[in-house]
């Protein structure tokens, strides 16, 4: 079948056509202008990273990447190249050092290695290109009608559909298997009742060396089946856990403040319990269900009441282990909760050392990590109770079923119903169709593990996006960048929870700095968290010029927006990657500007690697008003139209304190800049400084104004300013 193609309607639309074709050649037809949207389109064109963000909005999972063309021959396709550096086409085959593509512009055309290289090869050092890397995930077959999308097991099986071709010789392994343990019994009963009967040594050695050659072949397929399984299941693995983490990343920020770091390392456990259902149990499954079909048949074939005998016990079986399924799900459950807390608990002994140690409570923290592990110990007794009684039960009906078999076998050889060799014959059948009895069962607990595994998989994936696809974003902020805030009342989630903001109406014009102070748990940082959409308003709005900020696409708001908050966070990468974080290369200038700005050059001077030093939890450690000169230099490398600094100075001595606000107040010109602080020096220059009270604004005006009132502000900061009485 030829690739699917479509022409760009227009010169700027090469990247959402390319997206197109993709998407029809996996079996989804997208409209040209839906894909625009998403890839947000503009006179320039698009980026790849709009055709990226695009293609994971409709369902693909993509990775972009700089390849050599030996790289470029293993990679999964069709995936999208930037071409000759001002166009984008998909190529969609190579074969015998042909590289077929689909030109948006032009049609499908094959080109050899010398033209591909010369239109595609960016980096003539390394002889390497752009290329975007894309495959579908289960979303992408999805209904995108709007309705609230639930995991089920078709959406997981789907990620078996990627690597059908594998998992059809994987099939083709498993059958091949089966049909050579089918002869092994064939070949006993004939050295039984035909070699040994007859005295003929040379009809045992034949079918002896039959027997090796069969398990030679029996192993040499279980060793292909199990590099191929290998395969599969990393592949699967990686999938599922980069699906998770992309959906993840795509939800609100106030859902994080919901969840313990336990629950989502715990899914994430859930995640491999998923995959190993999926490219274990399943298959596996499958072809044990197929031998026990094969070897019922034969062993009704040599003795009915055998076979009948086995089936009764089978049923007996299939019960006993279906009793304790309930059981099974609540401990499930349990072993969840204990274990995410352990994971949390554990993860903040690490994190929270300092601080247990210089509060001299080491003890206290152990003995509650030792009472969770007791807590543990008795949970994991009572999981061993439940395993042996299970397993008891089991053993009991399957080794009486055994001794019951052998006799009736004897006894029919005594009664001359069976031969000798087929009595062989038949313990052998026995012996293996225990087996698949075993696996079903035990596939049968897989299932209700990887079942409740789905539904605590599905509280995440059936959560709304911060962006949903079927919602309309503006990608443009409006002329006049003033803020309001009109009305906004807001609380916290949880029951009984007091509003943290009242009634509140404030004015930011464009281009100027307002400072927010106030006593602790008046609000400010609540307001910044609102301006910055950590949430959304319970009432009111938030408007940027004449457009509700709920109507701004989140990236186009927080690309515009250069943030430090009092929880900033530092990665453990090198101090320049820190600065100027989501670059894959930094801007030279704007780095040395930032760093400029944010008087750390110092701290940069006094490391050996300087800017490539690592620093974070991995590297080393830095100071409070060393962190926060990083965080400040990395609000202004992105080069903001607005400014949110949440205590970005209260760390800092007295000297670089100067320094960096006289820095910031030539960098602040033109920007409109929003201040929380309790270190009031930082927020006297500020054009309009507004005091909150309780969640409410008390006083509102400069700084002059304020004093002059000798109000609440007044009272505020004559300690700090010396204003005396």
């Amino acid at each position: 079948m030829p690739f699917p193609f479509f022409k760009q309607p227009d010169s700027m639309d090469c990247g959402p056509a390319c997206l197109r074709m993709v998407a029809k050649h996996y079996g989804r037809n997208i409209k040209i202008q839906l894909l625009r949207k998403l890839c947000e389109v503009d006179r320039e064109g698009v980026s790849l990273l709009g055709i990226s963000d695009a293609s994971e909005k409709i369902g693909f999972r993509s990775l972009g990447a700089k390849l050599n063309l030996s790289d470029l021959r293993e990679a999964e396709l069709p995936c999208i190249l930037h071409w000759r550096q001002n166009h984008f086409i998909v190529l969609y085959r190579i074969k015998r050092n042909k590289y077929y593509i689909a030109d948006p512009a032009k049609g499908l055309i094959a080109l050899n290695e010398k033209d591909i290289t010369s239109a595609w090869v960016s980096d003539k050092d390394e002889n390497e290109g752009v290329a975007l890397l894309l495959s579908p995930t289960p979303h992408f077959y999805e209904d995108d009608s709007g309705s609230q999308k639930t995991v089920s097991w078709s959406f997981l099986l789907r990620y078996l559909v990627t690597y059908r071709k594998l998992v059809l010789q994987l099939i083709f392994g498993l059958a091949i298997g089966t049909l050579l343990q089918l002869v092994t019994p064939l070949l006993t009963q004939s050295i039984v009742d035909i070699g040994i009967n007859n005295r003929n040594l040379n009809f045992i050695y034949l079918v002896i060396i039959a027997q090796a050659m069969l398990i030679i072949g029996r192993v040499s397929v279980d060793f292909i089946r199990s590099w191929i399984l290998l395969h599969i299941s990393s592949r699967v693995n990686i999938s599922i856990l980069t699906d998770f983490l992309i959906k993840l990343m795509k939800l609100p920020i106030s859902f994080f403040d919901s969840k313990m770091t336990g629950d989502i390392m715990q899914r994430m456990s859930d995640q491999q319990r998923i995959e190993n259902f999926l490219t274990g149990s399943t298959l596996n499954t499958i072809f044990s269900m197929l031998s026990l079909v094969v070897f019922s048949v034969v062993l009704a074939y040599y003795n009915v009441t055998i076979f009948l005998v086995f089936l009764t016990s089978s049923i007996l079986y299939l019960g006993w282990i279906l009793v304790f399924l309930k059981r099974r799900r609540e401990i499930n459950y349990k072993s969840f909760e204990i274990s995410s807390k352990n994971q949390s608990n554990i993860v903040q002994l690490i994190t929270g050392m300092q601080e247990i140690k210089l509060n001299n409570c080491e003890q206290q923290k152990r003995w509650e990590w030792e009472h969770l592990q007791a807590r543990l110990f008795k949970f994991n007794v009572k999981n061993l109770a439940l395993s042996q009684y299970q397993q008891g039960g089991s053993t009991f009906i399957n080794e009486s079923t055994n001794l019951l078999i052998t006799l009736l076998s004897a006894k029919a050889v005594i009664d001359g119903n069976l031969t000798l060799g087929s009595m062989v014959a038949v313990q052998y059948m026995v012996g293996q169709l225990n087996s698949p009895i075993q696996l079903f069962l035990s596939f049968i607990q897989g299932f209700q593990d990887a079942k409740i595994s789905l539904e605590r998989l599905s509280e995440i994936h059936e959560l709304d996006d911060e962006e949903p696809i079927d919602k309309e974003f503006n990608h443009e902020l409006p002329n006049n960048l003033s803020v309001s805030i009109n009305n906004l009342t807001f609380k916290y989630p949880g029951a009984g929870s007091e509003p943290v903001l009242q009634n509140i109406n404030i004015q930011i014009p464009q281009g100027k700095t307002t400072a927010i102070v106030g006593m602790s748990g008046s609000g400010k940082t609540t307001i910044l968290k609102l301006l910055l959409r950590f949430y959304e308003p319970q009432k009111g709005e938030i408007k940027i010029g004449d457009q509700a900020l709920g109507n701004i696409s989140f990236k186009t708001w927080r690309s515009s927006c250069g943030t430090v908050m009092q929880d900033g966070f530092i990665f453990s990468d090198t101090i320049e990657r820190n600065i100027a974080v989501g670059d894959e290369t930094a801007d030279k200038q704007k780095l040395r500007n930032a760093i400029k700005i944010a008087n750390i050059q110092d701290l940069i001077d006094g490391l050996p690697l300087g800017l490539n030093t690592k620093i974070g939890a991995e590297g080393n450690g830095i100071s409070q008003g060393q962190r926060q000169r990083l965080l400040i230099a990395r609000a202004v490398y992105k080069n903001p139209q607005y400014i949110f600094f949440d205590e970005a100075t209260n760390a800092l001595d007295a000297n670089n304190e100067r320094v960096i606000m006289h820095n910031l107040k030539e960098f602040f010109d033109g920007r409109t800049v929003v201040i929380v602080a309790h270190r009031l020096s930082t927020v006297s220059n500020a054009d309009n400084i507004i005091l909150l009270r309780n969640g409410q604004i008390a006083e509102q005006g400069n700084h002059r104004e304020l004093t002059k009132l000798k109000g609440e502000y007044y009272h505020l900061v004559k300690n700090q300013l010396e204003l005396g009485t």
